[in-house]
């Protein structure tokens, strides 16, 4: 071969090996390894977590040992064990859903920019489209659980595990968010929409872990004395496995299989994710052209009936906002996937939450709750998924800024939004509300006397219905502006996103860590307020950082504050009052907190975009006009 052949055929393979990054994965995800070691929020957010992991240490060892002695080994060792406990299921439970909206939000991002046909024009190969978009969103999430593993490693210093233990909960936590990031990037590849993509990534992490249950509660109807196949599939069972590991282990660890078995389901979603890239996409009906009319047919067009679509004209209502979200297809042509998913996932809720209150002997404490806070939970989150996205996508899609400049008002725009946002969540809203009414005829929400009739339980409980639904009605309407500000607030959609869906997140989560730590403690409160001080101040913090961000006002600070001490008002008053009991307080006061502070705050969001929307979107800064 000459000598410029073999000089051409190197330069080739150089260029080759600079365009795709020099890596097997391909350059959408070099460029993630390069760009994101550059991002403030890269630092910002490994603090954070470190901080959050340092209060939850602080407030759990003032719960169980306290600042005012000297603790034994085997204190030491307890807290360990605790501790290590608390974390990990914290990681878990914020690594199985973030890892999955952060693969989809990255994917579905790319479709509403139109930027996803240009990945597919490129000559990269369908693997690296995939793979690259799955390791690029999900290697900040593998940062930060990298940053903690040196925690509980440090842990083995206190005692009570085992670095085995540690090793595999790592392995536990890294093929869970693997997997969860497969799933969540399968699913946008194959929907169309932002909020279709993120509801049913949730939803089927949902389904997954009911069914899991499901499947093993019958294994083990059949082999009581078989191996747990819960652990197998189920990862908050794998942890359990490894927190209380049995004492005559035989064969391979369930944490072991648990990984070989998210291993095989992350080849198989990705497999198919590779096979179907160009069969889902571009996805959408084809354009029309409209057919050129002739002179003597353009002169025959009566004027006042033409329009620019072909077709029947239809009657825009006079909020054209309005009209759009409801009467057209602006969230994808099949939304009833989203809601069949719901509706599955509601009623295998449903069952287990009404089994538990036909339970007279064995019924557990405080009944209602594991009913109504998982359904809670989920609809905030979806509530909040379709607020922000009905923002998010209009910004991708070049739209938003077609809107703004047009005649229409902010009253128009904002309620708009909002009344589109809570017509296509209706089936959302409603079951929280009829599963509070299905508790009240039960007569648990209070400590109902025996021997009534079904209507006078339903009277007894009639007061106590009403504050509940009030303060789910707060809470609804809350996350539903909480998602409109933020993403008219941020021009980053995906940090948008993360912002809402971690806001609704860490409120449920964290009120949850909190009854915890109360519960372990035997509900006394008065031993670890110092501590619990910290908490609420790191809360408030991000609170503010979310509501504020960097146009802080003062009733937007206010309501940083009010928010998450009301919350923690509330969950005080449930374990300390014990509702339900004789000893319980009237809840007309909790809920008067709840609505007080969260409709603060939604006042606090919704003047500025009715009174000054350009300054509350941020357009009359100095850097904007220059």
């Amino acid at each position: 071969m000459p000598v410029t052949g073999v000089i051409d055929s190197f330069i080739h393979q150089r260029a080759n090996h600079s365009v795709r990054g020099g890596r097997v994965l391909g350059p959408i995800f070099y460029r993630e390894v390069v760009t994101v070691p550059r991002r403030d929020s890269h630092y910002l957010a490994r603090f954070g977590i470190l901080m959050l992991l340092w209060v939850l240490g602080l407030t759990a060892w003032q719960a169980t040992v306290g600042f005012d002695r000297n603790p034994t080994l085997g204190e030491a060792a307890r807290f360990g064990l605790l501790l290590f406990q608390i974390i990990t299921f914290l990681l878990l439970t914020l690594l199985l859903f973030f890892s999955a909206l952060s693969a989809a939000s990255a994917v579905s991002q790319e479709k509403d920019r139109r930027t996803l046909i240009l990945l597919l024009l490129t000559d990269m190969r369908d693997s690296e489209i995939v793979l690259g978009k799955l390791l690029g969103s999900l290697l900040p999430i593998l940062l930060l659980l990298l940053t903690t593993v040196p925690v509980l490693v440090l842990l083995l210093l206190l005692g009570g595990i085992s670095a085995e233990q540690v090793f595999q909960a790592t392995l536990l936590l890294l093929a869970t968010s693997v997997a969860a990031g497969s799933l969540g990037g399968l699913v946008a590849l194959w929907r169309e929409r932002t909020f279709q993509s993120l509801a049913l990534s949730v939803l089927f992490l949902v389904f997954y872990l009911l069914l899991a249950q499901g499947v093993s509660l019958l294994e083990t109807s059949r082999n009581p004395t078989g191996t747990d196949l819960r652990a197998w599939i189920e990862p908050f069972s794998a942890l359990q496995s490894v927190l209380e590991p049995p004492r005559e282990a035989s064969g391979l660890a369930p944490v072991y299989g648990f990984a070989l078995l998210m291993l095989l389901w992350t080849i198989l979603l990705n497999g198919l994710g590779v096979y179907k890239l160009r069969r889902w996409n571009p996805s959408g009906e084809p354009i029309q052209q409209r057919e050129q009319l002739t002179e003597e047919e353009i002169e025959k067009i009566d004027r006042a009936k033409a329009h620019a679509a072909p077709g029947k004209v239809r009657d825009v209502w006079r909020n054209p906002i309005l009209w759009r979200e409801i009467r057209t297809l602006a969230y994808g042509r099949k939304p009833l996937m989203v809601k069949l998913a719901y509706g599955v996932v509601l009623t295998l809720i449903g069952w287990y939450a009404v089994s538990l209150v036909e339970r007279e002997a064995s019924r557990p404490s405080f009944v209602a709750a594991y009913g109504m806070v998982p359904i809670v939970v989920l609809s905030m989150l979806l509530i909040s998924a379709q607020a922000v996205t009905s923002i998010t996508s209009e910004r991708d899609g070049g739209a938003l800024d077609l809107l703004l400049v047009t005649d229409l008002s902010p009253y128009d725009f904002v309620f708009g939004k909002l009344g589109g946002v809570l017509y296509n969540t209706k089936e959302y809203f409603l079951p929280p509300f009829l599963f509070a009414v299905y508790y009240a005829l039960e007569g648990v929400l209070t400590n109902t006397p025996k021997g009534l009739t079904s209507g006078d339980v339903f009277l007894y409980n009639f007061g106590p219905l009403l504050c509940l639904a009030g303060a789910l009605l707060v809470l609804l309407s809350f996350v539903m502006v909480l998602g409109l500000h933020v993403a008219l607030r941020m021009v980053n959609s995906r940090l948008a996103i993360v912002h809402t869906l971690g806001t609704v997140f860490f409120l449920s989560v964290g009120t949850l860590i909190c009854i915890y730590l109360i519960v372990i403690n035997g509900g006394s409160f008065a031993n670890q307020w110092l501590s619990f001080l910290a908490f609420l101040f790191l809360g408030i913090g991000g609170f503010w950082w979310v509501l504020s961000g960097d146009r802080p006002s003062s009733a937007l600070s206010l309501a940083s504050v009010l928010c998450p001490l009301a919350m923690f008002y509330c969950v005080t008053n449930i374990l300390i009052a014990k509702p339900g009991s004789e000893e319980a307080t009237d809840p007309f006061l909790p809920f008067l907190v709840i609505g007080g502070s969260f409709g603060f705050a939604i006042a606090a969001m919704l003047v500025p975009l009715l009174s000054e929307f350009d300054v509350a979107l941020g357009r009359t800064n100095p850097e904007n006009l220059e």
